[in-house]
């Protein structure tokens, strides 16, 4: 019974095979033809859309929704949405100057917001299947969550006032704990706290101003007898040392780690890896051959005890149907899948882009290389904060422009300009951050030396 693989797995005791859990949020109503907004507003469209997936997929372990704005949106952050992705956050009630902290009657209720719908959805799903499926509750983490409150504020408060990072994101884990108890209450396996933006910070602020309150939360989840996993995008790599301190079941990496090398690290505190069919190379660009072969050379590269197979993160809405069921066909039936990709390569070389002439720019380029601003978090900070300096510091006298992973041609620009690792911000040819968002005044600074 798939749900069995997953406890075994998370128990950190031997099983007989990998357990395979994709991550199919918004794409679950691509399989019935709903928006990415009908299926997070509309509790019978989402639970048709999560019959599909169980239907389709097969999965040992599934989500029931993957929207990091649902909390935001409950306390205070008006949401921008799209056909095609979650929505994202569009304005930031703690935004500016003063160092406000929300008021503790924010903390959801379960009449809040979006919870009721989930929460019919949760339930009903865990009659229809949870009985041989492992359900997961995602909850946005209180980095991201306080991020999405402050805005891009809050890289210049964890250099200018700690204290007041440490107590913002403390109210934030207090909401995770909550929303724990009703995805607890609805009868959810595993509490998946997912915090992207971990990923673009430096271990020494994790420690000094996140670890305690992430240490509670899975602390938290382990008090309500479940399993827990920390989700983290981007290139969490250096990382993943203080996040495995924090003592959660789980942690998920996506495709800018080495999730081979990583494993190392998590063993060392025997805490399940799970991960990283890469998104869009693979799941969302690739063939069917593209996601076999990824799919056996994982599982041929790590060793199996204490690995959860996984794409790297919420999967793009538009993956063909039939790269998932082959990404699936290859875990559950890995020695014929094996020999049907026994000689075969993927190529992205062969796609033909320009790069700009940096030696004859008239004017400081900054280019934003992004899996999508649209639905990845850590991606949307990177870009705003280049938005943020165009719109109000340096207007005309500088471009700015996105290159979103999510199109083939930027796939190819991104391996031309040799970059391993998204978000990654490349101002006039020269790589300037990677996986770490700049503050405004180190940002303005870099400019304006060039100006």
């Amino acid at each position: 019974m798939g749900k069995e693989l997953v406890f075994q797995t998370l128990r950190h005791e031997q099983t007989p095979s990998v357990a395979w859990v994709p991550f199919a949020g918004v794409h679950a109503g691509k399989l019935k033809g709903y928006s990415a907004q009908e299926v997070l507003e509309d509790a019978d469209k989402l639970y048709e859309s999560l019959l599909e997936v169980h239907k389709l997929y097969s999965p040992d372990g599934m989500p029931i929704v993957f929207d990091l704005q649902l909390e935001a949106e409950i306390l205070g952050c008006e949401l921008l949405w799209a056909k095609s992705n979650p929505p994202s956050v569009k304005t930031h009630p703690l935004a500016g100057s003063e160092y406000n902290l929300p008021c503790k009657c924010k903390i959801p209720t379960k009449e809040s917001g979006r919870i009721p719908m989930i929460l019919d959805v949760m339930n009903r799903i865990k009659t229809a299947v949870g009985a041989d499926t492992a359900l997961y509750g995602l909850i946005c983490g209180p980095f991201t969550l306080a991020s999405h409150l402050r805005g891009s504020d809050i890289f210049m408060d964890m250099i200018m006032n700690e204290q007041y990072v440490r107590d913002l994101v403390e109210f934030c884990g207090e909401v995770c704990m909550r929303m724990t108890d009703f995805y607890a209450e609805a009868g959810m396996d595993v509490i998946g706290i997912v915090d992207p933006l971990v990923s673009q910070i430096a271990p020494e602020h994790f420690v000094s101003m996140l670890s305690p309150t992430f240490t509670a939360c899975f602390d938290y989840v382990r008090s309500k007898g479940l399993y827990s996993s920390f989700f983290v995008c981007g290139n969490a790599t250096l990382q993943l040392e203080v996040m495995c301190h924090t003592k959660p079941d789980c942690i998920s990496v996506d495709e800018n780690v080495d999730i081979i090398k990583a494993k190392d690290t998590t063993d060392k505190y025997n805490i399940t890896i799970a991960g990283n069919i890469p998104l869009t190379t693979v799941m969302l660009h690739g063939n069917q051959q593209d996601n076999i072969k990824c799919v056996v050379d994982l599982l041929d590269g790590i060793e199996h005890h204490n690995f959860i197979l996984s794409p790297g993160c919420d999967m793009p809405y538009d993956v063909p149907i039939e790269n998932t069921v082959a990404a699936m066909q290859a875990v559950k039936n890995t020695d014929i899948a094996r020999a049907m990709v026994a000689d075969y390569e993927t190529n992205w070389d062969d796609i033909a882009v320009e790069l700009p002439d940096y030696a004859k720019l008239k004017k400081p380029l900054l280019e934003v290389f992004t899996l999508d601003s649209e639905s990845c978090a850590a991606c949307t900070y990177m870009w705003n904060s280049v938005k943020d300096v165009q719109e109000k510091v340096f207007g005309d006298k500088i471009d700015i422009i996105e290159y979103k992973y999510t199109i083939k041609e930027n796939i190819a620009r991104t391996r031309k300009m040799g970059l391993t690792n998204l978000p990654t911000l490349v101002i006039n040819g020269q790589i300037k951050w990677v996986s770490i968002i700049p503050s405004r005044d180190k940002l303005v600074a870099e400019i304006e030396e060039l100006l």
